[in-house]
């Protein structure tokens, strides 16, 4: 037997579809001035202007819908279904027989396309541009520092030019902690020729003073190089802590490659890597998690059909969403604290949720 779409999941698709690409460009664009409000207490610092911020903005679009997309999911299916009660199309469907989780299949079906999209931009345009606009934020703000993708963080202190491949952010003893991973200071000389290459397995940024580990200084001279190794040694760099963050990545917007070394890298130094971990999961039960929120949500707009009005309808099932985020957050936390498998605290409300809609459907036929 074929399965194949019939005239009603073509009618309930485009309902949806249309009404999530109304709700997901409203989100998206009040994501949007809300970033740009934020770009603005940065202006004129060191030539930041209005033009760079339009451009941080913007490069970030790829990164926000991916973000916005559950909640536009919830709210679009809601309405979209909302939309078909309200003309009674709804009702006639049941009319002719079909159950609730029919009709439900035929928006699930568009909205797992779109999540496969968004899990594709998650891997993809959503880090390439956030690079970009970390790129053009630090370009900005200090005209020592830049952000190349592929090689890492370059940054210019006096006639030493710095390049890390990594970096990561870190708390620890309650205080912030900036590390950059595989660091090479390259000294020139007054005439342009490298006199000095220094390489550092890490370098650490704790209370403003930088500190390099597992350091080899290659001395050059004019037919002889002179080679020294120290396990560790104060760092003099005028560097700003505060500038260098921003060409830092937040675990949420790498890929999933990306995390997994690094909390590889961090394993093997034995460096909290919770954050890291908790990102990396999100990432993996990301279309569990909208399917779940959707599935859960759309039998609010049903109670349509028999009494109240759709606005409470709607209204209750947005309160399930957050009530739904809230749930994700207090199961993160739980894992931080009593410190069980992170991919455990990503996996429990999703699969709870997709067990209650099941239990819903085969009883409401």
């Amino acid at each position: 037997m074929r399965l194949r779409p019939k005239l009603h999941d073509w009618l309930v698709l485009r309902a949806v579809l249309s009404s999530l690409a109304l709700t997901w460009a409203v989100l998206l664009i009040f994501d949007l001035v809300i970033a740009f409000a934020d770009q603005l207490d940065s202006l004129g610092q060191s030539g930041y202007s209005t033009g760079h911020v339009l451009l941080y903005v913007l490069a970030t679009i790829p990164r926000r819908a991916y973000t916005d997309f559950p909640t536009a999911a919830l709210i679009g299916s809601l309405l979209g279904l909302g939309s078909l009660a309200a003309t009674s199309e709804l009702t006639a469907l049941r009319a002719i027989g079909l159950s609730r989780w029919r009709i439900c299949l035929g928006a699930l079906i568009g909205i797992a396309a779109v999540t496969a999209v968004m899990v594709i931009d998650a891997e993809t345009l959503g880090p390439l541009g956030e690079a970009t606009a970390e790129s053009i934020a630090i370009s900005g703000k200090s005209s020592n520092i830049t952000v190349a993708r592929g090689s890492g963080l370059w940054a210019r202190d006096g006639e030493v030019y710095i390049n890390a491949r990594s970096g990561v952010q870190k708390i620890k003893h309650g205080e912030r902690v900036i590390e950059l991973a595989n660091l090479r200071l390259y000294q020139f000389g007054g005439n342009g020729i490298l006199v000095r290459l220094t390489q550092a397995k890490r370098a650490e940024n704790h209370g403003g003073d930088w500190t390099l580990f597992d350091v080899t200084h290659t001395q050059f001279g004019e037919r002889s190089a002179k080679v020294d190794a120290v396990a560790s040694e104060p760092w003099n760099s005028k560097l700003r802590p505060e500038v260098l963050v921003a060409g830092i990545s937040a675990p949420r917007y790498q890929t999933a490659a990306v995390l997994a070394d690094n909390i590889d890298y961090m394993r093997r130094n034995g460096v909290d890597s919770f954050d890291y971990q908790s990102a990396y999961w999100a990432r993996w039960f990301y279309p569990l998690n909208v399917l779940a929120l959707c599935l859960a949500a759309l039998p609010f707009a049903f109670g349509q059909l028999r009494s109240g009005g759709f606005g409470k309808r709607l209204f209750l099932g947005i309160v399930f969403g957050l009530v739904y985020l809230l749930m994700q957050q207090l199961m993160t936390k739980l894992a931080d604290i009593y410190r069980f498998d992170v991919w455990m605290a990503h996996a429990a409300p999703p699969i709870l949720v997709l067990l209650a809609s099941r239990l819903y459907f085969r009883r409401r036929v």
